[in-house]
């Protein structure tokens, strides 16, 4: 896959969304302590707001900046209006703030937080598709790109309608768009940019060569089908849909981490750093979460489910997310500070630039928070759960301290 640095936007664009994105994981993990797991319930209001700050302070901050830096790249030309990236993650990071404090505290600023939500991501929409109109030859990332972006657009006008709704301002039954609302954002957009973009750092930090695309293309065709499911669901009302929803997202997902596995299979270069760590665990995180989802669908088990959810998105979208910082912000640093002195003094390695101690602290603590947290859940014991809070929180800290350490390399 040719992938060119020729369009890629400045350093000191991406950057605040990485520090903005690790500090709301931060925050995250300490507004897991405020979690009971012996009564817990999605619609519960802290669960929401943790929920709504993990999943738009932490990765939506982190997938936009990835995308400012890998969409032109990928797709080979210039951004429509780069500058715009400037006022986007402000703006994501003030509506995140302000829905979460809304949850907590004042109802009416969700819908204030929903419309400077809603702008941030209409200007990444806005920039996006501008920017993919000047492609001229189409592959499976450029189309799972264009596929996100759509279902983005689409998760967060049932995202605001429901924000309306819960505030009081509009009368409507909030949780009725709830279902659609998660698999569009959720599963639509980020797990289709997670897919699209893995397949291309992947097989780029791997050297994978001569694998299928078979595997990935069918975990998109089904994930289009399981939200176009839930979609005609809110319209009818047959239960049994939404069963056949997340029946098809299993296969997906499934069928996704076949494609995983054919891409580790298929590589040339395999180093043991903290990249092939996170990856595996993102990646026995979503086996695990895949078994849970299967498990709940048999015997029909809250906790199964909620134990699932927290090891998909702990587990398996924050190692994924983690794990390739290792590998981008290195790259990024050095392409800025140090290539133009190739040839005239020694410059550091890219591996130089990783905190080695500190990442595998970070990657301990993070993973057994996570699998203590799944059995807590499981249990619905509240103090093994916090116990295994401290583990993540400890983990999120050494993330932060370590991105910073990678930013602020100087050799």
């Amino acid at each position: 896959m040719a992938v060119s640095t020729n369009f890629a936007p400045p350093f000191k664009l991406i950057v605040p969304y990485f520090i903005l994105g690790i500090f709301a994981l931060v925050v995250s993990s300490f507004l897991l302590f405020g979690i009971d797991v012996e009564n817990l319930q999605h619609l519960d209001v802290s669960t929401l707001a943790l929920a709504h700050i993990f999943l738009l302070g932490f990765v939506m901050m982190i997938i936009f900046g990835a995308m400012a830096q890998l969409v032109p790249v990928v797709l080979e030309v210039g951004h429509f209006a780069v500058d715009l990236y400037y006022i986007i993650y402000p703006l994501l990071f003030i509506g995140t703030a302000m829905m979460g404090f809304g949850f907590y505290a004042h109802p009416t600023l969700l819908a204030f937080g929903g419309v400077v939500v809603l702008i941030a991501f209409s200007i990444f929409l806005f920039e996006t598709f501008m920017t993919i109109l000047k492609v001229k030859r189409y592959n499976f990332t450029i189309v799972s790109v264009i596929v996100s972006t759509v279902m983005l657009l689409i998760g967060i006008i049932f995202g605001l309608v429901m924000a309306l709704g819960y505030s009081g301002i509009i009368d409507i039954d909030a949780t009725h768009y709830l279902h659609a609302h998660i698999f569009f954002v959720l599963y639509g957009y980020v797990g289709v940019s997670v897919m699209g973009m893995s397949l291309v750092l992947l097989s780029m930090f791997w050297l994978s060569h001569g694998y299928s695309l078979k595997h990935i293309k069918r975990a998109l065709w089904l994930i289009i089908l399981a939200c176009g499911t839930v979609l005609l669901e809110l319209f009818v009302s047959l239960p049994f849909l939404l069963t056949l929803a997340y029946g098809l997202l299993l296969l997906a997902l499934s069928s996704y981490l076949m494609q995983a596995y054919l891409l580790y299979k298929t590589r040339a270069r395999l180093e043991k750093d903290i990249y092939l760590y996170s990856i595996l665990m993102a990646y026995a995180s979503l086996a695990l979460s895949l078994l849970f989802g299967v498990a709940s669908i048999i015997v029909a088990n809250e906790q199964l489910i909620l134990s699932g959810m927290w090891i998909w998105l702990f587990g398996y979208i924050t190692f994924m997310i983690t794990g390739h910082l290792y590998k981008i912000v290195p790259f990024l640093v050095w392409y800025q500070k140090f290539s133009p002195f190739i040839g005239k003094k020694k410059v550091p390695m890219l591996a130089d630039m990783v905190p080695k101690r500190a990442a595998f602290m970070q990657f301990i603590f993070m993973a057994c928070g996570v699998l203590l947290g799944s059995v807590a859940i499981m249990l619905q014991h509240n103090i093994l759960f916090d116990a295994a809070v401290s583990f993540f929180v400890f983990g999120a800290l050494f993330m932060l301290k370590n991105l910073l350490y990678m930013i602020r390399f100087e050799g």
